[in-house]
């Protein structure tokens, strides 16, 4: 990466510099100072201890040099909603796994973005900030180098990463918001399935806020906030409710009207690493939910997208 000295930074030292302004952590510096050219000014190698003037470059290795996973590249269809040299933020599909595991080892989300960047001839390392289950869609927050990743990993342990769903419940909520706040743990009989349960009886802390959209007679449409990121969170809180995401087949009952569990990440929110703003990238309902919310929801809800995204782009 390449940082521009200002006229603000202009005789600061170059570890006031990747400290305080680049906001660069004890363990990647030690990094940088045992690497080759790991940190250079004006194209030279210099110390830490080196004044700065305006007008300088500074130049720091954070990049790849080499993929430690054994992580095929392959070409799949995986739309990118945002990217900068920090982030990139893909839209996922249902049925395509974050990650790699056993079954899946090349029609992943990583497989898909080891060939972006093979492409490109640039190093890749998966580094996901969040992830999301097979069939629920939407967008992901992946760090495209080592020092993104340490900052979005300390942003997310601070609540500064702001995740929003989209779900379609079998049920009715009778409340237009409410806060879900139990404690969640893995079931006995299973290393997938969780179930929640009650202080000290073995879980960990799982917050959800949501509100409602629009009800029917028989489906709830509800934009849903989670506060935690506990496995199933949104699944479980639901279903424990008495209204399990449409086509849950874990949770709730396979559907008729749509092939998976009804899901979407639609809108996430994540801070810039220079601390200037935030980032805000939104995704489309895909179409298979759309179908869904048409046929539960009836021919005069119409503008099911202009709704949501009026109820994505505000806050809880």
């Amino acid at each position: 990466m390449e940082y521009r000295i200002g006229a603000e930074s202009h005789g600061k030292t170059v570890l006031e510099i990747i400290k305080k302004q680049l906001g660069i952590s004890h363990a990647m510096l030690k990094h940088l100072k045992f690497t080759e050219n790991g940190i250079m000014l004006n194209g030279a190698h210099v110390t830490v201890r080196r004044v700065v003037s305006e007008g300088d470059i500074l130049s720091l290795a954070v990049e790849d040099r080499e993929n430690p996973e054994k992580l095929t590249p392959c070409d799949l269809d995986l739309r990118i909603a945002y990217e900068d040299a920090d982030v990139v933020v893909p839209d996922k599909p249902s049925d395509m796994p974050t990650h790699q595991s056993f079954g899946h080892y090349g029609d992943t989300v990583a497989n898909a973005l080891a060939y972006r960047y093979a492409e490109q001839g640039i190093p890749f390392v998966f580094r996901p900030v969040n992830r999301l289950d097979r069939n629920t869609s939407g967008l992901l927050l992946i760090a495209r180098n080592r020092i993104s990743a340490g900052y979005l990993a300390e942003a997310m342990r601070e609540h500064r990463i702001h995740k929003q769903y989209v779900a379609i419940l079998r049920g009715v909520l009778p409340q237009d918001s409410g806060i879900i706040d139990p404690y969640m743990r893995r079931t006995e009989k299973s290393v997938i399935v969780r179930e929640v349960c009650g202080e000290g009886e073995g879980g960990d802390r799982a917050l959800t806020e949501y509100s409602v959209i629009c009800r029917s007679d028989t489906h709830t449409l509800v934009r849903a906030c989670p506060k935690t990121g506990r496995t199933h969170q949104l699944r479980v809180h639901f279903a424990s409710l008495g209204c399990p995401i449409e086509g849950d087949d874990i949770y709730g009952e396979a559907s008729e009207l749509i092939g998976r569990h009804a899901l979407h990440s639609i809108c996430l929110t994540f801070p810039c690493r220079d601390g200037k703003g935030e980032v805000t990238v939104r995704s489309e309902l895909p179409g298979d939910m759309r179908r869904l919310a048409e046929a539960v929801f009836g021919a005069g809800y119409a503008d099911i997208d202009g709704e949501i995204k009026k109820y994505a782009s505000s806050s809880l």
